[in-house]
């Protein structure tokens, strides 16, 4: 972490409420303001954690995302508006979060992770958050971060269920123990309500903003799944691979 910058009144202002959280105060809202965060795919889910970080106060978000938005979209990517269908999704993603927050720095990707790009965008960032739906893209964002030695916060998403976890490289597996491989039946297209992607995604925000600060207790080495058809929650222990043959 880089040595933290002062906050001005109008910051002090702005997160206030939030700096009275215990374990938190001013020296937390610092090192928020001095911390950079990586977001791969910036849609139902991914978009809900820059919103949220972006909130929070985060300094600079690094977004990557390509494509023109679909009217399919809308159900759940909060950061678009209808009249943006057709255009690429990256300028209103960017406009959107610094309307919300003039003071955070957006470098916005208009590409997707891949095993070309992943070492790069990584570099850019203290922090890693997966949101992206192919499993190429999360496999190689996981490569990078781990040979980066960055944490990682896992979240996904399918139907009426979701997860989160945190990977922290030495301390924790990777995705790579757990999924080693493409699975061969996933599908790019699947069910989503936006209010499952944005449950994922909240709880996603607040795992980085706990690695930057701090406060609480993040869910290194847990998967907490989330069955929100029946309410149903739960954590389990990740393996960590020996023989994993990025982490291992």
């Amino acid at each position: 972490m880089p040595d933290l910058p002062p906050l001005t009144d109008s910051e002090r202002s702005i997160y206030e409420w939030q700096m009275w959280v215990p374990g938190m105060g001013e020296e937390g809202q610092r090192k928020l303001r001095a911390a950079s965060v990586l977001i791969s795919r910036v849609g139902g889910l991914g978009g809900l954690v820059a919103l949220e970080l972006a909130a929070a106060g985060v300094g600079k978000l690094v977004l990557a995302h390509g494509g023109d938005l679909q009217a399919s979209d809308l159900n759940r990517q909060l950061l678009q508006t209808h009249d943006h269908i057709g255009k690429p999704r990256m300028e209103s993603i960017a406009r959107r979060l610094r309307e919300l927050n003039p003071r955070c720095e957006i470098v916005g990707v208009a590409e997707n992770v891949s095993e070309t790009n992943a070492a790069g965008l990584v570099a850019q960032a203290d922090i890693v958050v997966d949101a992206a739906p192919l499993f190429q893209e999360r496999l190689a964002l996981n490569a990078a971060a781990v040979r980066a030695g960055k944490p990682m916060v896992e979240c996904a998403m399918h139907t009426l269920e979701a997860s989160v976890t945190t990977f922290v490289p030495g301390k924790t597996g990777c995705l790579s123990c757990y999924v080693p491989a493409v699975p061969p039946t996933w599908k790019r297209q699947f069910p989503v309500f936006g209010a499952v992607s944005g449950t994922a995604a909240c709880i996603g925000a607040m795992e980085v903003i706990k690695l930057i600060t701090g406060i609480g207790e993040t869910l290194a080495g847990e998967l907490l799944s989330m069955d929100l058809a029946t309410m149903q929650f739960r954590k389990v222990r990740l393996p960590k691979r020996a023989d994993c043959p990025v982490c291992g």
